[in-house]
């Protein structure tokens, strides 16, 4: 007679994802919370530098619609990374994501120059050549002794 009721492991393992989700949210919410800070910030620190005002819920709005867009730039660049291969997102990932847009894409590209620039130049030491191609080269120097 089969048993279809689920196991102690299975409630568990659905606590322990359970569990996982709610401190994935919790920091989430804690993300947008400060991020949406940090966007009002700026929003009010530009409208004051040019002599506006702007009405709080349009800065809530412009937050929400910022965070909105990072979050779908976020998993844009994870696509790219893992289409790539990769695990982890590097910069031509991040310039292929403003393809879109020729200002921001250019903008992108001379910072990224700027910080190749920046740093230190180390030089490729030559790969030695292994013992093998020594030995096929010493042959081919090798002349006969007749």
């Amino acid at each position: 007679m089969l048993n279809n009721s689920p196991t102690m492991e299975d409630l568990d393992g659905g606590m322990a994802s359970e569990v996982d989700r709610e401190e994935e949210e919790a920091v989430t919410d804690l993300l947008r919370d400060r991020f949406r800070l940090c966007t009002i910030s700026i929003a009010e620190a530009e409208a004051k530098q040019c002599g506006m005002e702007v009405s709080q819920p349009i800065i809530t709005c412009i937050s929400d619609l910022a965070f909105k867009f990072a979050e779908q730039l976020s998993k844009d660049l994870e696509l790219f990374a893992q289409h790539a291969g990769r695990k982890s997102v590097n910069m031509e990932d991040v310039i292929l994501s403003a393809h879109r847009n020729d200002h921001l894409a250019a903008s992108l590209r001379s910072y990224c120059n700027d910080l190749k620039a920046k740093e230190p130049n180390f030089e490729r030491k030559r790969k030695k050549n292994s013992r093998r191609e020594g030995r096929v080269a010493q042959e081919l120097l090798r002349t006969p002794d007749t």
